[in-house]
């Protein structure tokens, strides 16, 4: 199933890690995740979210704020009931986990470039395959998986259609153009449109969309430090003014936002 990501020839378990016939190794770290990221495939000495970010995720996650969205994610998942699967950009592994618990019997493999996002991650379930990797070369054998799930996170379609087997599919999950609005119009004089199924472009010869949904509530955020974890968490941390996010940590009242997320499913033909 595990690819070696220099050579790929598959991947065998050795004392503590895993190689490959061409003698390429690579060892479980302590916290028990396998680092199959190559320091040539690195864009940057630490790529990905860093410390500040994956804790304001987690700690906004962990408090249940978005839990309806994992919740028809790992719903989604069941139906599929897929014998193998794999969460590319898995970030901290709020969703992957629910995924899991709803496939108890599917072996389960979780990535992200993030080495401080998966630290993290692994240790909500120990029984899955947590892997630091490139989503450009994820380090899987061709048509190794059924379910692949793909949420708020960047996508390489070609990658994606090149780990499904036939009649497996892909479910993408992001944010629609009404999502967090009420916090966007707090954040920016003007507040930049987007399409939402600008993604519907990029999908590869081979796959079809089979199912597309959208779900929406409202959230209150009374606490600050929630609001403070919210930011941190998206653009808008680093793109808004710092006066502007103050101004939303800060405020008095509770921060009434709607989130809005659009679930789309992918199936290779």
């Amino acid at each position: 199933m595990l690819a070696c990501p220099i050579c790929s020839q598959p991947l065998s378990a050795v004392d503590n890690g895993v190689a490959c016939p061409a003698g390429h190794r690579f060892d479980r770290a302590r916290q028990g995740y396998l680092n199959l990221l190559p320091v040539q495939h690195k864009n940057s000495r630490d790529p990905g979210d860093n410390q500040a970010m994956v804790e304001a995720r987690r700690d906004f996650l962990n408090a249940g704020h978005y839990a309806p969205v994992a919740k028809r994610l790992a719903e989604l998942a069941a139906e599929r009931a897929p014998q193998r699967w794999l969460d590319i950009g898995c970030g901290e592994g709020y969703y992957t986990a629910q995924i899991a618990e709803a496939l108890p019997n599917a072996d389960g493999y979780a990535l992200d470039i993030s080495r401080e996002a998966v630290k993290r991650a692994c240790k909500r379930n120990p029984q899955l395959i947590w892997l630091i990797a490139s989503m450009a070369r994820v380090p899987l054998a061709d048509a190794s998986c059924q379910f692949l799930a793909s949420v708020f996170s960047p996508l390489d379609w070609l990658e994606a259609r090149r780990l499904l087997s036939p009649g497996g599919g892909l479910m993408r999950v992001g944010p629609t153009r009404g999502h967090l609005m009420e916090l966007r119009e707090r954040l920016y004089d003007e507040v930049r449109d987007y399409a939402d199924d600008k993604h519907l472009a990029l999908v590869p010869e081979g796959m079809q969309l089979q199912h597309s949904e959208t779900l929406e509530f409202v959230l209150s955020l009374s606490e600050p430090r929630d609001r403070a974890n919210l930011l941190a968490m998206t653009p808008h941390g680093w793109r808004a003014s710092a006066e502007r996010r103050a101004q939303v940590i800060e405020h008095p009242e509770p921060l009434v936002v709607t989130v809005s997320m659009r679930y789309d499913y992918f199936v290779l033909q």
